[in-house]
């Protein structure tokens, strides 16, 4: 990740467009509820899809077992319906299908791969429960080996305690924010594991990520850790917030670490 964004200086569109080409993977960092958010990943896909064809879709919002479903879904098998229903997207994910289903719309029109990131629920519930010790056999499938579960970043810890403090009212114990930490971060390396697979194995593609701003700020939750899997490898990678809180560019503004690439507003 690029420092451009600690100083918060206003770009052109087409300034901000032109940066995302040129990066092998970009970040569009939602907030789940927002349409507006959804509204802007999909003119900046149109936007880089002009520029470069080969693109990815790599989306948080679907998990790892119904890559099959997305696939069925892209090959005109199942229609979005069947889709919704089949890859269980309202009790996994939860947040409005007409967010997401003009992207998976646009990608199957113009024969765009998608990527399921996503950890399966049940896993992460498992985590946060019993820790890495409640995972089953069968778990394993689905996320990348404990060895490769990284928890030794202060800063991210920090962040997400807080989080989870302020969830709790203060009241949690250190052993369940313990729990809720490695979940989160089994969340953020299952995604990056994917992503860094794609991108070996497809070096020509750009990868779009749709995730939630907590897993890109600062780099903490999934860019750090693709860059983690490829390195020695040629690639680079741009984040963008998308309507970024105030408490968020406040934030940035004080960081001495970028936040973010780039930063995306309503015009």
């Amino acid at each position: 990740m690029s420092g451009e964004a600690a100083s918060v200086q206003p770009h052109d569109v087409q300034a901000v467009l032109q940066g995302l080409s040129q990066a092998d993977v970009v970040y569009l960092g939602e907030t789940h509820d927002s349409l507006a958010d959804h509204q802007a990943q999909l003119q900046i896909i149109q936007a880089l899809h002009g520029q470069n064809p080969q693109m990815a879709i790599a989306l948080e919002m679907f998990q790892r077992p119904y890559q099959s479903v997305l696939d069925r879904y892209l090959a005109g098998e199942i229609s979005a319906v069947e889709l919704r229903q089949q890859s269980e997207f309202d009790q996994r994910w939860g947040f409005s299908w007409g967010y997401y289903e003009p992207i998976l719309e646009f990608a199957k029109d113009n024969g765009l791969p998608v990527i399921a990131l996503n950890t399966p629920t049940e896993i992460t519930r498992r985590v946060a429960d019993k820790g890495l010790g409640g995972l089953l056999e069968s778990d394993r499938q689905w996320i990348p080996p404990v060895s490769e579960i990284r928890t030794d970043n202060d800063a991210y810890r920090q962040m997400l305690q807080e989080v989870y403090t302020g969830a709790h009212h203060g009241h949690g114990n250190g052993g369940s924010f313990d729990n809720f930490f490695l979940a989160q971060v089994l969340w953020d390396e299952t995604m990056a594991e994917v992503i860094a697979e794609f991108v070996a194995a497809n070096r020509d593609y750009q990868v779009v990520v749709l995730a939630g701003q907590g897993h890109v700020v600062y780099g903490y939750g999934i860019p750090d850790r693709v860059a983690r899997r490829l390195a020695g490898t040629e690639f680079s990678q741009r984040s963008l917030l998308l309507h970024p809180s105030e408490d968020l560019m406040n934030e940035s503004v004080n960081s001495e670490v970028a936040i973010a690439d780039y930063f995306w507003f309503l015009e």
